[in-house]
């Protein structure tokens, strides 16, 4: 009998019908709704075409001024081709006349920057000079074969030095060093031996 008195006690709780009755009252109440936002819709879809035409023809009226300006510049070029190859010659040459100007002053420039940099390095070297004169002369070894003074570089033609280094190529290696990497002469040479 309890599933009986839990049946009874199910029907007669009135609970689900409110709750059914409350959602019908609140579908009611967003239907009123509608016409209302229907209306509204309306309005502001025939505002919206009324700006939309506005800017339509503010776009027609900027797009016909547009084409008069294009018009007026295409008639007033000149139409004889030969004046505009003319007037190109000269600019070109006016172009080539001041690219020369500027060549002959960066040259006046770039000498008076090598000039002013040799008075830099000759006060530098005069003033190292001067302080190592009481000490005597520094050497410092570049190569173990050639002691260089401090201060002082050695300068050989390109010809010397790479006949120079050439040379000094094939030298005795201790064990354990690897072979140096040589030209192309030098690999000839070695396989003629």
């Amino acid at each position: 009998m309890p599933i009986t008195d839990e049946i009874k006690k199910t029907l007669s709780d009135p609970t689900p019908l409110y709750a059914l009755a409350g959602a019908g009252d609140l579908a009611y109440e967003k239907l009123r709704e509608v016409p209302g936002k229907v209306e509204a819709l309306a309005a502001d879809r025939k505002g919206t075409q009324e700006k939309a035409a506005v800017r339509l023809q503010e776009a027609q009226a900027r797009l016909v001024e547009a084409q008069a300006k294009v018009t007026e510049t295409v008639t007033t070029l000149p139409t004889d081709l030969k004046v505009l190859q003319e007037k190109a010659q000269v600019f070109a040459l006016q172009q080539v006349g001041r690219a020369a100007e500027l060549a002959v002053k960066a040259k006046e420039v770039y000498d008076e920057l090598a000039v002013r940099g040799k008075a830099v390095v000759d006060k530098g070297q005069d003033e190292d000079r001067t302080q190592t004169q009481g000490a005597g002369p520094a050497v410092v070894a570049v190569d173990a074969e050639e002691p260089v003074e401090a201060g002082i570089v050695a300068e050989e033609p390109a010809e010397e030095t790479a006949s120079a280094s050439a040379k000094k190529t094939p030298r005795a290696r201790k064990s354990g060093e690897k072979p140096a990497e040589s030209s192309g002469e030098d690999s000839a040479a070695a396989a003629g031996k």
